[in-house]
Order: C-alpha cells, then sequence, then structure tokens
C-alpha cells in the first residue's frame, strides 16, 4: 500500500507535468499564432491572403507576424525528441541551423525552463542576413531555386531574434548565436555534443554544409529533423551525405514536409 505522503507525491509530480504541457501547449499556440491568427503573405505555393488553420498546423504558409514557420505539428515533432533525449539521458546541447525569427529556439529553449533543465544549451545559428546569394560557383540546384529573391521576407537580423527570446523571458545564458554564414561558423562553432540537431536551411550547400560539420558532434539516441526534406535539392543534400558516410538509419516522415531520423550507435 501506498502511505499519505507517497500518494501527494505522486499527485504533486503529476501536477507538475501538467502544469509544464500547459505551458508548452500554450507556447506552441503563440509562437505559431493560432491565437490571433495572423494573415500569411501570400506565396505561389500558399497563395492564401486569410488565416486557414490547416495551413497554419502543416507549416505551409508564411506568417505576417508569428514567430515560426513551421506550423504545429513540425513544433510537436521537435517537443517529441527532445523529451525523448531528456528521457534518455542522451548527453547534448540543441541546435537549428535556420531560424527566421527565432520561434522554433525559442520552444526549444521553452522546454527547458519547463523541466528545469540547467546544463544544456539551445544554439542560433542563422546568417541573419536572409539567404546566401546564388552565383556560378553555387550548386545548381541551390541557383535554381534562388531563395534570395524572398530575403525581403525571410531576413531577420539578431537583434530582432534576439528580441523575440526577450518577449518570452527566455534570453539567457543557456542560449547562445552563431551569427554567419554556416560554412564560415559551423567547422570553428565551440559545441561539445548534441543531442538534437535541427535543418531549416533549404539549400543543397547549407543542409551538406550543417550535416558534415554537426553530425559527428550528435550523441547516439540523438535525433536529425531536417524541416525542409520535402525540397528537392535539400532531400538530395541529405541522401548524398547520408550515402558518402554510410548513414542508414532509417528516414521518418513528419507531415508530408519535414522528415527526421534517429542516430544508432
Amino acid at each position: 500500500m501506498h502511505s499519505t505522503a507517497q500518494t501527494v507525491q505522486t499527485a504533486q509530480t503529476t501536477q507538475t507535468e501538467d502544469t509544464a504541457q500547459l505551458y508548452l501547449d500554450l507556447m506552441k499556440k503563440v509562437l505559431a499564432n493560432t491565437i490571433y491568427e495572423d494573415p500569411p503573405i501570400p506565396a505561389t505555393w500558399a497563395p492564401a491572403e486569410q488565416y486557414d488553420e490547416l495551413n497554419r498546423r502543416l507549416g505551409v504558409d508564411w506568417p505576417s507576424v508569428a514567430h515560426t514557420m513551421i506550423g504545429i505539428r513540425r513544433l510537436e515533432n521537435v517537443e517529441s525528441c527532445v523529451k525523448t533525449v531528456l528521457a534518455d539521458g542522451v548527453p547534448g546541447d540543441f541546435i537549428e541551423t535556420g531560424v527566421w525569427r527565432g520561434g522554433t529556439c525559442i520552444f526549444l529553449r521553452a522546454i527547458l525552463k519547463a523541466y528545469g533543465v540547467t546544463d544544456r544549451r539551445v544554439w542560433v545559428a542563422d546568417s541573419f542576413q536572409g539567404m546566401p546569394r546564388a552565383d556560378a560557383t553555387t550548386h545548381e540546384g541551390d541557383r535554381e531555386l534562388a531563395t534570395d529573391q524572398y530575403n525581403a521576407f525571410l531576413a531577420t537580423d539578431l537583434p530582432t531574434v534576439r528580441g523575440n527570446f526577450e518577449r518570452y523571458g527566455l534570453l539567457d545564458e543557456q542560449v547562445s548565436f552563431l551569427p554567419g554564414w554556416f560554412k564560415d561558423t559551423l567547422p570553428t562553432a565551440p559545441i561539445d555534443r548534441l543531442s538534437v540537431l535541427r535543418l531549416d536551411s533549404d539549400l543543397y550547400e547549407s543542409t551538406w554544409d550543417t550535416l558534415v560539420h554537426l553530425y559527428p558532434k550528435l550523441s547516439p539516441g540523438g535525433f536529425v529533423i531536417v524541416d525542409d526534406y520535402h525540397i528537392p535539392v535539400c532531400r538530395e543534400a541529405v541522401h548524398d551525405w547520408r550515402d558518402e558516410f554510410g548513414v542508414t538509419d532509417p528516414i521518418e516522415d513528419i507531415d508530408g514536409l519535414g522528415a527526421f531520423w534517429r542516430r544508432g550507435a
């Protein structure tokens, strides 16, 4: 039989877990702005000018106000991966490469806050000046994609991203920024070990650079999340890299757009 003290302790633990989950569920809604339902910026693949709940859940629109564009479903995937590495004791920090307004990294920091984790860091890696301009030396697929044409919308400077962290009360010593092009910053990034590596950079070269320089730091049992797996050049880079380095861990779909895998031994 359980003693009264054990019963009370169990109830308190359950209440703490419930409160943490309420906080994280609210963070997802606020970061994706499913609460105030800001209208999207029309794009060729999502021409709607009015808020659409399904588009926002799947992260296929470009929000005019929200701090993330990855949608609720991919935020839930981030949450699941982080909770798994915390529960399993997989060592290492978290990083996102390509952060836009910072929403996903803010959510990563919120998860650590919710569970009182103080020995892990969130790394925020971005050029903070938009997508790189394609030229004659750039991968052919990246030249065709020409994502730099959208920099008026995509480029978010570092002070703005830092300010967004501050809005949530989550800018502290457990958040570190890596400003600059990935080819320049990632090879010498002062990161010892990672447990979650999230890529959101669209391009072949950015995807390749991230995997080459950061995957060796990913602990066994850690996760790789590829937000733009549906984009052909990104998917091509992932598979070219996996083939070259002999990575065979099975890739799992998230929502028809993003994908992820868990690192084996």
